[in-house]
């Protein structure tokens, strides 16, 4: 498919380089040169945020894969202003007829009413409750949190239920529920893992944009942990001879602020992020490019990405095996992984989520 080429500069506070239409439009666009643009002019301007109100028709969703500790899940968000230029999740902004690459950072859906969708379904009689993952795909507390409160006001619906929650984050934003988070800590209702690629701030600048700063969410870390929640980091995602080395730093890191437990999340590659994440490269690692993405061939049975279940989050070969094996050896150094407590579901009620009827 003919792809449009990247802007000539890299966009600030954005890490997608290009605008891809999506893979379901039946045309394809194309920039061409144009003479009498002025040196000094900028060929792509500045783009701001757009975000666009959706109605859901329903909030919780299911997966039976093997790959995944849980099989319900809630995202209050489709696409995420962090701009992680490895998302996972891009490809998906083109079911939307959006492209996968500055669409995803920029044009975002909002769930606003998830907490109303959330509260009837964990009502209903039939219901039958599991550890729900909030930010499966996109952040549950990106920059658009702050003022919207989408996620908070889905807390307040799992705690009136007693409900199970396992939340996955880049931003220190989490900290800000801490109240909440608190009280179901205390009947083994949550934990939070911090997602931390690079302690690196110049890399983490151009890897995520916006997502918090390292020192942030290791601080949210610390944060949590005194607080009493239970906290985990996790290493996601490993991008080979580029933040791969920082592997035990992150863990020792993450120990050190108050995580209990760890995990890892090798780079994952689908569709439309192989190209976003190579022009990446090339644009802010271009010495580094050619190595990388052989490295990430090698656990990929020389492809860019394989799905299968079973591999897709680890890979597989040499250098995985080595992953694997300094992981492990890191976990047991720094006191990570020692005991996992898993969540309970015995406290569920729906009767403590029924509001008290009026006497008169």
């Amino acid at each position: 498919m003919p792809t449009r080429p990247p802007s000539s500069s890299p966009l600030k506070g954005r890490a997608a380089r290009s605008n891809d239409v999506s893979r379901f439009d039946a045309w394809t666009r194309e920039r061409v040169a144009d003479e009498s643009q002025a040196f000094d002019e900028p060929e792509t301007p500045q783009i701001q945020t757009i975000v666009f109100t959706e109605k859901a028709k329903r909030i919780v969703s299911r997966n039976q894969s093997p790959d995944l500790p849980f099989d319900a899940s809630i995202n209050p968000y489709r696409g995420c202003e962090h701009g992680c230029i490895y998302c996972y999740a891009r490809p998906s902004h083109a079911y939307l007829g959006l492209s996968p690459g500055l669409d995803f950072e920029t044009r975002l859906y909002a769930k606003d009413n998830a907490a109303a969708l959330l509260e009837a379904e964990l009502a209903h009689r039939n219901y039958v409750p599991t550890v729900i993952a909030l930010g499966a795909n996109t952040d549950p507390y990106q920059p658009i949190e702050r003022d919207l409160k989408i996620t908070r006001g889905i807390l307040e619906v799992l705690e009136r239920f007693n409900h199970p929650v396992a939340i996955t984050t880049k931003s220190g934003v989490v900290t800000r529920d801490i109240d909440i988070l608190q009280r179901m800590a205390a009947r083994n209702l949550v934990r939070v893992h911090m997602s931390v690629t690079s302690l690196k701030s110049e890399i983490a600048r151009t890897l995520e944009p916006r997502a918090s700063a390292p020192a942030r969410r290791l601080a949210a870390i610390a944060s949590l942990s005194e607080a009493g929640i239970p906290v985990g980091v996790m290493v996601a995602p490993v991008i080979p001879s580029l933040t791969d080395p920082e592997m035990e730093s992150i863990l020792d890191a993450g120990a050190r602020a108050g995580a209990k437990t760890a995990a890892y999340i090798l780079l994952r590659l689908p569709r439309e992020v192989e190209q976003l994440f190579s022009e990446w490269l090339a644009t802010y690692h271009p010495l580094r490019a050619r190595h990388v993405e052989s490295l990430v061939a090698q656990m990929r049975g020389g492809r860019a990405y394989d799905s299968r279940f079973g591999t897709r989050m680890t890979g597989t070969g040499i250098f995985a095996e080595l992953l694997r094996k300094r992981f492990k050896l890191a976990c047991q150094r720094f006191g990570l992984n020692a005991e996992r407590h898993p969540l309970t579901t015995e406290h569920f009620s729906r009767a403590s989520a029924a509001p008290q009827m009026s006497l008169f």
